[in-house]
């Protein structure tokens, strides 16, 4: 931080004074002039643009060079004394001016352009081939940004930072758009419903595009030589000192650090930093969870049509069902089947007694509940309690837990053939193991090299069969088709410890 970067822009003053209507018409003026390449007006021209407008009907030349006067003590315009226009000596004293705007009024006039079109909305879009066309410019420019000519680097530069641009402020801007109230009333409206289909599939292609592309860009970002980077950095810092400029520039060092600090906060979007999740993570965040806020509002519409829809056709429907029924008993089974239990206020269980996801609810023991007479005056005696000791019941669950991991790896190195699993040379497995497995897999196929580290600290990389065929995967609970992998273990087997379990 400097002390630029502190000091009053005083350049906006115009925008928020008493007569701001006055000096926004003038530099407006001026503005449309200099984008039409006419760098210099003069004060009859503004004057005769002003009176055209209804506004202006009072105006006076007068106050026009007021005004003028205040917008150069105000830096947002540049008086320039005409000397070629001067006939007599009275003309010369009068020091007759054309002016031209400073680059800070260029600059807050295309600002407040953009503000007026904006309105009072986001705009923004979800491009999925920016990321392709990021892939394309990052993967160009590190390739050949040591080797392309100054021009063609600055290009390829421009490109790479553009898209990188566009594609977080469009991002940003529509996930807004998409989160405001205007919006979100709209969402709540039945004519909602005709439009709820395009904006989820615009919105599932978007995230589609971005896991396709965004895997791969990190990857490149990882695998940059942080040399190169340094060095495309400096060649761009030697192209902007090579374009001649008459006021002051930065340096070259300050050039190098600008860029890279621009390529670090790219790489930092998509990479993350310690501690903190990457932006990439939270935008695909932010759009399931709009896709599910879009699909909860149209749900609360269907909701409200099927409220006041009439279920005659449905209990006819149901009534034949209780028709066909051979008896009391089986009519009274339909019926729970249909409607849960009867005149059931609350549902109550104890927590579980096992932390194992594999355990079914079938397998968890039951919940006696105690119920208590409902007297008038009638009270529950409290008992003091006890501390009670369950040390050894705790190291009998982990001495079990302990010898199931090991059960379960026993049986896992069962399969284990040349340090290879293959899954079409398996005979039929224990659903744990299945489990297992099947769980290594999923793993193993979310990272781009396929290779990760179990629970017991063995890396395995999963590998596809040639030929692209599909094996059945048996166990006692069922059979299952997959692709043929080969599941490879890379470390030698760690010794294990005593008391340690592997998973």
């Amino acid at each position: 931080m400097n002390e630029q970067d502190l000091r009053p822009i005083v350049e906006t003053s115009y925008l928020n004074r008493e007569n701001s209507w006055r000096y926004r018409a003038i530099l407006r003026y001026c503005f449309v002039q200099h984008e039409r390449l006419h760098h210099y007006v003069y004060p009859e021209e503004i004057y005769q643009h002003l009176k055209a407008s209804p506004f202006f009907a009072e105006y006076t030349e007068d106050q026009l060079q007021q005004d003028l006067k205040q917008l150069v003590e105000w830096k947002n315009l540049i008086p320039r004394q005409e000397t070629g226009r001067v006939h007599t000596i009275e003309d010369f004293k009068r020091k007759k001016f054309r002016y031209q705007c400073t680059p800070y009024t260029i600059e807050i006039e295309r600002m407040v352009a953009r503000l007026q079109q904006l309105g009072d909305s986001f705009g923004g879009s979800l491009e999925a081939t920016l990321f392709e066309r990021l892939l394309t410019a990052l993967t160009r420019l590190l390739a050949e940004g040591p080797s392309l000519p100054p021009e063609e680097l600055f290009r390829a530069w421009d490109d790479l930072y553009g898209h990188f641009r566009s594609l977080v402020q469009n991002a940003s801007d529509y996930l807004a758009h998409l989160k405001s109230d205007k919006v979100e009333e709209q969402m709540q409206t039945e004519a909602f419903i005709a439009y709820k289909s395009a904006f989820t599939q615009y919105l599932q292609n978007f995230i589609l595009g971005m896991q396709r592309t965004a895997a791969k860009i990190e990857a490149v970002l990882k695998k940059a030589p942080a040399d190169r980077v340094k060095l495309i950095a400096e060649r761009l810092a030697e192209y902007q000192l090579s374009i001649p400029r008459l006021d002051s520039q930065p340096s070259r060092e300050e050039w190098v650090t600008l860029y890279l600090d621009q390529y670090a906060s790219l790489a930092e979007w998509f990479l993350g930093r310690p501690n903190h999740p990457s932006e990439l993570i939270t935008l695909q965040n932010e759009t399931t969870d709009t896709i599910r806020r879009i699909a909860r509002f149209a749900q609360r519409i269907s909701e409200r049509h099927q409220a006041f829809r009439s279920r005659r056709h449905d209990y006819l429907y149901l009534a034949g069902w209780f028709a066909r029924t051979e008896g009391l008993d089986e009519a009274h089974r339909l019926a729970a089947m249909l409607f849960g239990v009867p005149h059931s206020r609350h549902l109550y269980a104890q927590p579980r007694a096992s932390d194992d996801f594999d355990l079914t609810v079938w397998a968890e023991p039951p919940t006696i509940v105690t119920t208590a007479p409902r007297l008038p005056g009638m009270r529950e005696r409290s008992r003091p309690g006890a501390l009670i000791d369950r040390r050894a019941e705790k190291e009998a669950a982990l001495a079990a837990y302990i010898r199931a991991q090991h059960d379960r790896e026993r049986l896992i190195d069962q399969l284990i053939v040349d340090n290879k699993i293959v899954l079409a040379d398996l005979p039929e497995v224990d659903p744990h193991v299945r489990k297992t497995l099947l769980a290594w897999i999923a793993r193993c196929m979310q990272r781009e090299d396929r290779t990760i580290q179990t629970e017991a600290g063995r890396r395995i990389r999963l590998v596809t069969a040639p030929g692209g065929h599909r094996v059945v995967l048996r166990s006692a609970d069922g059979w299952l088709e997959l692709p043929a992998f080969i599941i490879e273990f890379v470390d030698a087997r760690p010794a294990m410890k005593a008391g340690e379990a592997r998973g």
